[in-house]
């Protein structure tokens, strides 16, 4: 089992950056896919991101490609998620979480295929 706490959030102007970290703990960090979800207030829990077990494939959604990029730190359990560009729609609570796969599985987007999740961190860009 691994756990998950997410921090890096606040308060941005349109056009800022920001970047999110997730620390884990337990073991097996490393056999795990990990994502990056937002879930703004009154919509579903949103696939931002995800990285495969040893960082060498990433999935990221439409909405943010050639703004957000995902990285991870196996030696430090450590999963992060840079953000530029930010835009008001991007408010949202944004959560990491992990999904433990085999070397050869996808990376894959609904929320439900992820077995574990951290807290969350509120992130709010103003206009």
């Amino acid at each position: 089992q691994v756990q998950l706490v997410e921090s890096g959030g606040g308060l941005v102007q349109a056009g800022g950056s920001l970047r999110l970290s997730c620390a884990a703990s337990g073991p097996l960090f490393s056999r795990y896919i990990m994502g990056w979800f937002r879930q703004a207030p009154g919509k579903a829990r949103e696939f931002l991101a995800g990285i495969h077990r040893n960082g060498g494939s990433t999935r990221v959604e439409d909405s943010v490609k050639g703004r957000f990029t995902i990285s991870r730190d196996n030696a430090k359990k450590m999963v992060s998620l840079q953000m530029n560009s930010l835009k008001p729609e991007d408010t949202a609570v944004y959560y990491c979480a992990a999904a433990p796969a085999i070397m050869t599985a996808p990376i894959e987007t609904p929320a439900e295929r992820y077995s574990y999740w951290g807290q969350g961190t509120q992130v709010t860009v103003s206009s």
